[in-house]
């Protein structure tokens, strides 16, 4: 996803930018959380992951979709794609 590009300082256009705030507003509306909130999500999921494995920064992929749970109730889910790299060795 091009927002996470902007995160790890590389630099994007205006377009991908705008295109980016976008679909975080999109998010924010689908599951009443601020952005803020997801956004720190977001930060924290990919801080721990990245203290066992190296990940690819460049190919993240973080969606909210909905899905229809057994009782037929239609459910926000959070869907990440982090591709990784390599293992971290362990440190125990």
């Amino acid at each position: 996803m091009d927002f996470f590009n902007s995160l790890f300082s590389k630099k994007a256009s205006s377009k991908d930018v705008a295109k980016d705030r976008l679909k975080l507003v999109l998010i924010h509306d689908r599951v009443n959380c601020s952005t803020q909130i997801l956004e720190m999500l977001k930060n924290d999921i990919l801080k721990v992951i990245s203290n066992y494995m190296e990940i690819d920064d460049d190919d993240l992929d973080f969606q909210i979709v909905h899905t229809s749970t057994e009782s037929n109730e239609n459910v926000p889910v959070l869907y990440a794609n982090i591709p990784i790299k390599n293992m971290r060795k362990s440190m125990y």
